[in-house]
């Protein structure tokens, strides 16, 4: 089983793991229980969670405002909500 996504209903939720100042946005496996994510943007003055939130609208093809992030603002670990995608979380470890 895996820990790092759940879905319930239309919601998934996502555990990840962040790395930022990385060269580009990009999936990065996983680390631990957590869904690793390489993000280009620095964590300064919420930018980098601006940019991690709008690359997981891309990865799960929904508007931003679907997507939600609920847990870890001042930390690498993340809890992030998705709703109304199709896209199987299992696809981004590609």
């Amino acid at each position: 089983m895996n820990t790092w996504h759940r879905r319930d209903g239309d919601t998934i939720t996502l555990v990840l793991h962040v790395q930022h100042g990385a060269k580009r946005s990009e999936v990065a496996g996983l680390h631990g229980d957590a869904l690793k994510i390489r993000l280009a943007a620095p964590p300064i003055e919420g930018r980098a969670n601006e940019a991690l939130l709008r690359f997981i609208a891309d990865c799960f093809s929904v508007p931003l405002r679907n997507v939600e992030l609920k847990q870890g603002g001042q930390s690498r670990h993340k809890r992030v909500e998705v709703r109304g995608s199709t896209v199987q979380p299992e696809s981004l470890l590609g």
